[in-house]
């Protein structure tokens, strides 16, 4: 049976999702909520809710977790002012619905996002 091109892009899309860790789960769900509401989640929030979780102790961690998600294209990384803010893409959105699907990581709150839940 002859491939066609889409078979290849979903195996590997499929392919990075299993890679993805607890980290880039929480960083893909924090991001989707904050844009629900309408909230600017950054980098340094990012690290604050995960080093809260014992996910990382360091921001170089928490940096690298949200660059691997901007390298897949998952999240898109927008510097305003003084701060690197992050945004789901449709590609992230695409991978957090299968990770919840999947049942493979249990959903966290993120302090910044509960305290600025208005």
């Amino acid at each position: 049976m002859a491939r066609t091109l889409e078979q290849p892009g979903k195996e590997l899309f499929n392919d990075q999702i299993a890679k993805l860790q607890e980290g880039h789960f929480l960083v893909l769900l924090w991001a989707a909520r904050a844009e629900d509401r309408k909230v600017k989640y950054n980098i340094t929030n990012g690290f604050d809710d995960l080093k809260s979780h014992a996910i990382t102790r360091t921001k170089q961690n928490a940096v690298a977790v949200i660059e691997a998600l901007a390298a897949l294209c998952f999240v898109q990384l927008r510097g305003e002012g003084n701060r690197r803010n992050i945004y789901i893409t449709p590609y992230g959105a695409r991978a957090l619905e299968t990770l919840v699907l999947n049942n493979r990581y249990h959903q966290r709150q993120s302090s910044f996002l509960e305290g600025s839940a208005t």
